[in-house]
């Protein structure tokens, strides 16, 4: 059964970093469900990346201590994988978990740490969270290296519970002292540097010598727990199907209040997340089969522009609705610059709370630089993202009314949903100077159809996932 092409949409704004017009008609004659399982469904897909490509272009990236090629490679995948969404959990999970460069800075560490993320995106969350506690680059940025059998650090248990898993309100002082007992002598080996590229991979120890082994008190769980016992516990509560769930919510759904309110502001749809945290319990922490429930609801659906791009998704959807980004592309050297004026430098969120979401995106001077370069890409006729874009209104076989001219547009930018007043500004210019479509091909028409995009990316909807 055929899928409404604004429907696709909206899941490939949400699961991935936008479509295209091509792929739009590609995907429309299949069932929106066999989208949703494709798009979950991601060991199914073949997808090699072009990393040994894009170090040829940038030897740079040989460095191995590169902050800013790392970047570059992971924006490269936003744009160009086939497996969207596994980019996208990525992403939310570097913003759960956060993880930062500045107080590593070690490349290698920063890049496992990412691939780390990435190969467990989809798989149960008990995986997820065992290898992150077992990650070096979070063992470093959360002391836990410093959490040794007779001098506990409670750093990285405290944030386990707080910001990891659980959510205030749902553990006590107790609890984080014997989950910080529990993952005592979980650490990592630093072997020497490796002059003039930086410093090999760290690797993950466990240290039986400095492991606490006595019996501990963990949710009313009383035994000899290690760091995988308490991990067990903590995947099986309400509290953490609640957490998880409502994350998933903020980033894939609509914009919730910043997270150190949740103890106190109840969900803005306590339905949608109680059909999120009965899929967690019921598959047992099997974050696939969420996602799957997630994108296939009908709460899902009906939330179109109801969330502020972050930067990234900003940035990699505009580049993917406008351009063709090769690994010679000389423009990608320049997005992890780009991201981190409008306010997200990637691998370096600015705490262990990751970053502000919702408004706070759109805030200030950010707004600017988003538009800005929204304007220059739409502009430019050398991308061929764009000139296709305004062909396609040209090469209409017959010309378009004012108001099929501007539905045009927004069609083409991803079927935008826009205001009243956005959409009469579109149709004042439209209304005015020569006829678009019937293959009327000259400088003014052309210069008609990209104010009308310019216009549509300068607006307020556009800032909108």
């Amino acid at each position: 059964m055929a899928t409404d092409k604004a429907l696709i949409a909206h899941l490939y704004r949400r699961a991935g970093f936008g479509t295209t017009p091509k792929l739009l008609e590609e995907l429309s004659s299949k069932d929106y469900d066999d989208i949703v399982d494709d798009l979950v469904d991601i060991e199914k897909i073949n997808d090699l990346p072009d990393e040994d490509i894009l170090s040829r272009y940038y030897p740079q990236l040989h460095s191995t201590d590169n902050f800013g090629m790392d970047n570059t490679k992971w924006f490269y995948r936003m744009i160009n994988s086939r497996k969207p969404l596994q980019e996208k959990m990525t992403l939310f999970w570097h913003h759960v978990f956060a993880t930062g460069w500045t107080k590593s800075e070690q490349g290698p560490t920063m890049i496992d740490h990412i691939a780390m993320l990435r190969n467990n995106c989809l798989l149960n969350l008990r995986i997820l969270l065992r290898d992150l506690a077992a990650d070096p680059a979070m063992i470093f940025w959360l002391d836990n290296c410093e959490n040794h059998g007779k001098n506990i650090n409670e750093n990285f248990g405290r944030e386990l519970l707080e910001l990891f898993s659980m959510g205030i309100g749902n553990y006590t002082e107790d609890d984080i002292k014997h989950a910080s007992r529990a993952f005592t002598g979980w650490t990592f080996e630093q072997p020497i540097p490796l002059y003039p590229y930086g410093h090999f991979k760290s690797q993950f120890i466990f240290d039986q010598n400095d492991h606490d082994d006595g019996e501990k008190e963990f949710l009313g769980n009383k035994g000899n727990f290690n760091g995988e016992d308490i991990i067990e516990i903590i995947v099986k509560t309400d509290a953490c199907a609640k957490f998880i769930s409502r994350h998933l919510y903020n980033f894939f759904v609509a914009d919730e209040p910043q997270i150190p309110a949740w103890s106190i502001e109840p969900p803005k749809d306590q339905e949608a997340m109680d059909i999120l945290v009965k899929t967690f319990l019921d598959s047992d922490a099997d974050m696939k089969e969420v996602m799957r429930a997630m994108f296939k609801s009908e709460f899902f659906k009906n939330s179109m522009f109801k969330r502020v791009k972050c930067p990234a998704e900003f940035i990699a959807s505009t580049l993917k609705l406008t351009s063709e980004i090769g690994p010679k592309d000389s423009r990608l050297s320049g997005l992890h610059g780009l991201s981190t004026v409008m306010g997200q430098t990637l691998l370096d969120p600015p705490t262990v709370e990751g970053w502000h979401t919702g408004k706070e995106w759109i805030d200030g001077g950010s707004l600017t630089e988003r538009i800005n370069y929204a304007v220059d890409l739409i502009s430019d006729m050398t991308n061929v993202g764009s000139k296709s874009l305004v062909d396609s209104l040209i090469n209409a076989d017959s010309e378009l009314s004012s108001e099929q001219l501007v539905n045009g547009v927004l069609e083409n930018a991803g079927h935008l949903e826009v205001s009243d007043q956005t959409f009469d500004q579109l149709l004042e210019i439209a209304s005015k100077g020569p006829s678009v479509g019937n293959n009327n091909d000259n400088e003014d028409v052309r210069s008609k159809v990209i104010q009308l995009y310019t216009l549509l990316v300068s607006s307020p909807e556009f800032q909108l996932a």
